[in-house]
This record gives structure tokens, sequence and C-alpha cells, in this order.
């Protein structure tokens, strides 16, 4: 195990969250496990944390807080550290959304990542076999606070029917996950489409991609391809991707059915007792 003395507190943030902790954690006198006595966790996982081992949950980084009286320290930190777990190519994206006043978004294969359940998301990271799946599912769940903003941004979701119907997790998983679009009908600041297959050919059956849009700055095209992600202000290309979103919205069902169809497929398909059991693969 790593000697967290030797830690450069400069090195990232989860470097810099570790060596904090451990600083604090001494300051008031507390050993590991007394520490984890008082915030309801092992004194293993303190020191996994202080050790960069483990990546700091923010539930866990606000009982620190709360603990050690460190006056949201910790939980500010943690904001940090969990967008450095996310993959490097993907970080510009996610520092981009983030600040978006718009998102509109096309998904041919996945439900978004913004609405996405936490099972869910795990059953969809595991297929890359990372690491550290428990840092990156966390870093997702993080990314997911915008939408938890007093102002968060106006964002339009079109999901292709076959998001649907793909079995990501197994049968109960997906059962949440859909129940997760419908706490969407009616919200004011999220909309979603889905795309029946009965649309047939359309405009972007080449793939997926996001439009953000910002108060000051350009908007911007992101698309992935099978090993990193690609991000454009192109003028052309923005006049393209709009014209395919239009098409696109045109073609979906409308906010209404498409909350009608994903209730019948959570219910026929993914009903407690039948349904598909086995689970994604990569």
């Amino acid at each position: 195990m790593a000697n967290i003395q030797s830690l450069d507190p400069s090195a990232s943030p989860l470097d810099y969250y570790g060596w904090e902790l451990r600083r604090q954690r001494e300051a008031h006198g507390l050993k590991q496990g007394q520490l984890g006595e008082i915030i309801f966790c092992t004194g293993s996982l303190i020191g996994q944390i202080e050790t960069t081992k483990k990546v700091p949950t923010r539930d866990f980084s606000e009982r620190v807080d709360a603990a050690l009286g460190t006056d949201g320290v910790f939980s500010r930190l943690a904001g940090l550290v969990l967008r450095s777990q996310l993959p490097n190519w993907f970080q510009p994206y996610a520092e981009m959304e983030a600040k978006a006043a718009y998102i509109s978004t096309y998904q041919a294969q996945l439900v978004y990542g913004l609405l996405q359940t936490e099972e869910y998301a795990r059953a969809v990271l595991a297929t890359g076999m990372p690491d550290d799946l428990d840092g990156l599912v966390a870093a997702r769940v993080e990314r997911q606070r915008i939408l938890e903003r007093e102002r968060p941004p106006l964002a339009w979701a079109i999901l292709d029917e076959a998001v649907l119907h793909r079995p990501i997790g197994g049968r109960e998983v997906m059962r949440r996950q859909l129940g997760r679009l419908l706490e969407f009908v009616g919200h004011r600041w999220m909309r979603i489409q889905v795309l029946p297959n009965a649309a047939g050919e359309h405009t972007s059956l080449d793939g997926s991609f996001n439009l953000l849009r910002f108060h000051d700055d350009p908007d911007i095209i992101y698309t992935e391809d099978l090993i990193s992600g690609h991000m454009t202000a192109n003028p052309e290309t923005l006049r393209e991707a709009s014209r395919r979103y239009a098409h696109l919205q045109a073609a979906a069902l409308s906010v209404e059915g498409s909350a009608a169809l994903i209730r019948r497929v959570m219910e026929e398909r993914y009903a407690d007792g039948s349904g598909p059991e086995e689970r994604a693969v990569a």
C-alpha cells in the first residue's frame, strides 16, 4: 500500500483529496477507525481513500465535512475528484456539458448518460472492463447533478425505440431505468421522445450525436467513435446536425406518445416474473 506521506497533493484531485483527508483527520486527533465510526464506515475505507485506492463519493464527503467541521471543503473537492475519474478523452465534453444552456441528444443504442440509473450505468460501463468501475459509475452519477440545479440546462432527448428493448443489466435494471425516464414526464426542463421502429430509415442512421448550445460560447456538436469522442463548432456541421435533429423530432412520437410507449414496454417486456433474463454483453 502506498505511503500517503509520499503523495504529491498537486498530482491530481484524488491525490489532493487523500492528502487533505489525512491532514484534517490527524489535526482532529482521530485514527482511521475512529473517524470511520463517526461517519458510519470502516477504518479500512478511510485508509483506502487516503491512499487513493478508492474514490470518495459525494455522500462520504458530506459526512466527512459534518464530522470534521470543514465547511464543505470535501464536498466541493468531490466534484473535482469525480470529474477526474472520467476518461481523459471525455473530460472536455463533460466540462462543456456542465456549462451548456441547452442540450439536445439523439441516442441510438443507450439511454443518455444524464438519464441513466446507477445500476444501468454500472452495467454499461462494466462492458469496457475498467480498472475502477466504482469510480466511473460515481463520475457518471456526478454528471447528472447538473439536472438538479435551480436552473438546469434545457434538455431534449430522442431515444431510438431499440434503446427500450435492449436488456442492459437484466429485467429489473431495465424496469427501474424505464421508470426513471417516466419520472421526466411533465418535467419543466427535460423532454424525452422515442423514435419508433416504424419510422424506418431516418436522418441519423449513422449514429448518435449531442448538440450543446451556450449563452456566450459557440454551439458544439459531439460524437463518439469506438474509443474516443469528438467536438466541433464548425458552422456547416452545426447546420447539418440541426437539420437532422429537426427531422428526428418530426419523425419521433410526441412526448406523451413516447411516455405511453415507454410505459407499455416497461410493463410488457420487463414486468415482474416475465421478460428477458439475459444480461448485456460486450
